[in-house]
């Protein structure tokens, strides 16, 4: 039966790791060897959506292509090893496991670099999958059957509602609680610390 092992999504970035020394960094090289000025504050203040987003605002649109595929050329050497895990993302993707449950990564960045980050960082979901966003995520949601998606990001929330799935917010990126809720968040939490006891209540009553 489910409700004791349930399947649970998490978003990476600002979720379970904090990647925004690694993406700073990252943006600073682009920046030096494209020529083109990035204000990587700025950016990493607004993790979440494609990086193709984020990079609209310091390029022309006829180079985003080619430069995010250069970008995610230069990650690995530049943002893995700053970036760290966040408060408690061990325990939480632990905590499903220790239910008999899957744990899913389902994020916007690229897969193979997830993948570093999580390799990195000791943090190990059944499925890993990259590339996804907002409503995008709903449709792996889905197809793995998650009963839950824990997000920090409003679009995070629409992510879970396409796949009817319980969204459960953290104010550890960019979204604060009541943009969450606003979005339809069913469940804040300030961080994944609280997310084991969370669950356990839960699995416990469904």
């Amino acid at each position: 039966m489910h409700s004791h092992a349930p399947t649970v999504g998490f978003d990476l970035d600002m979720t379970l790791i904090d990647s925004r020394p690694g993406i700073k960094a990252a943006f600073l090289a682009l920046s030096a060897e494209t020529g083109f000025a990035i204000d990587a504050d700025l950016a990493v203040s607004r993790l979440g959506p494609p990086l193709e987003d984020e990079l609209a605002h310091w390029f022309p649109a006829d180079l985003i292509a080619e430069t995010a595929d250069r970008y995610r050329a230069m990650y690995p050497d530049h943002a893995i090893t700053p970036s760290t895990a966040l408060l408690g993302a061990r325990e939480a993707v632990e905590a499903v496991r220790a239910l008999g449950g899957r744990a899913l990564v389902v994020t916007a960045k690229y897969g193979p670099n997830a993948k570093l980050h999580l390799a990195h960082l000791g943090i190990e979901p059944d499925v890993l999958i990259g590339g996804l966003w907002a409503e995008g995520k709903g449709e792996a949601l889905l197809e793995h059957g998650a009963h839950i998606y824990v997000g920090d990001h409003t679009g995070d929330v629409r992510g879970a509602r396409v796949a009817n799935a319980l969204s459960v917010g953290v104010t550890t990126g960019p979204c604060d609680a009541d943009e969450l809720r606003a979005a339809g968040a069913d469940v804040i939490l300030p961080n994944l610390s609280a997310f084991p006891d969370w669950l356990r209540t839960f699995a416990g009553r469904s």
